[in-house]
Formats: C-alpha cells, sequence, structure tokens
C-alpha cells in the first residue's frame, strides 16, 4: 500500500513522463532523495524544509500540496486552519502550514507531553506580552 507522498510523486511522473532524474534535476534535490520518498512505504520523519521545497518545485506542484502529502506519508494529519482576517479586519490570511503541522504533530503525544508543550506556549505568549505593551 503506497503512501499520499509516493502517491503523488508516481502520479506526477506518470502524467509527465517524467524520471525522478528529471524531478531531481529541476528540484535540485539528490535523485537518491526522490527515489527513496517515491518508493518508501512509511516516512519515518517529516522530511527537510528544503527537501520538500525542491521536490514542489521539481514537480511542478504547490509547496503546501507536498507538504501536506508528506505530512500524510510520516503518519500526521494537517488540518487546515481557518484563514483569519488581517489586521484591519480586511481580507482573510491563508494558513499557515506551519500552524497546521505543530496542531497535527500535538495529537500524537502523551497528555504528559502535550501538557509541557501548552506551558511552553503559556510561557512563550507571556514574554511576548510583557515585551509588547498594549495600549
Amino acid at each position: 500500500m503506497s503512501n499520499a507522498l509516493q502517491q503523488l510523486i508516481r502520479e506526477r511522473l506518470d502524467r509527465k513522463s517524467w524520471s525522478y532524474g528529471d524531478v531531481a534535476r529541476r528540484g535540485g534535490v539528490p535523485r537518491s532523495t526522490v527515489h527513496h520518498l517515491a518508493t518508501t512505504d512509511r516516512v519515518v520523519r517529516m522530511p527537510q524544509a528544503a527537501t520538500l521545497e525542491g521536490l514542489a518545485k521539481g514537480l511542478e506542484l504547490p509547496l503546501d500540496t507536498v507538504r501536506r502529502a508528506a505530512a500524510e506519508a510520516c503518519g500526521i494529519h494537517v488540518y487546515g486552519t481557518p484563514a483569519a482576517p488581517d489586521a484591519d479586519g480586511a481580507a482573510p490570511r491563508p494558513s499557515d502550514p506551519e500552524v497546521d503541522l505543530l496542531i497535527a504533530s500535538v495529537q500524537q503525544l502523551s497528555v504528559d507531553d502535550r501538557r509541557h508543550v501548552a506551558a511552553l506556549v503559556e510561557s512563550l505568549l507571556g514574554r511576548s506580552a510583557q515585551r509588547t505593551p498594549e495600549n
């Protein structure tokens, strides 16, 4: 059974009649990396940002599409965050893929680890609030 990233890469290769080398050259990533990601059933950890960027460029796909497929291949379900209005309440901003990935990753932690993450976030938010006085 293939994972989401394998399917994405294979479908793109088939559709465009490309090889692993074609994708690698276009994206500036090693051919072995493209081959590995296209043939590995379970991706153990999320590929580095530069790898995902190169793969997206090589496949001629949006980075977010490749990032979501890679996350799914790692067993992380990435939830879309609703678009939020910008500071003046005008046009909505697109969701932040890093936030989506963090949300999905936290759900896989143990209860104790989630408490530690929550305490860290509260501490960081408190530190930010102290640096920025409110009007």
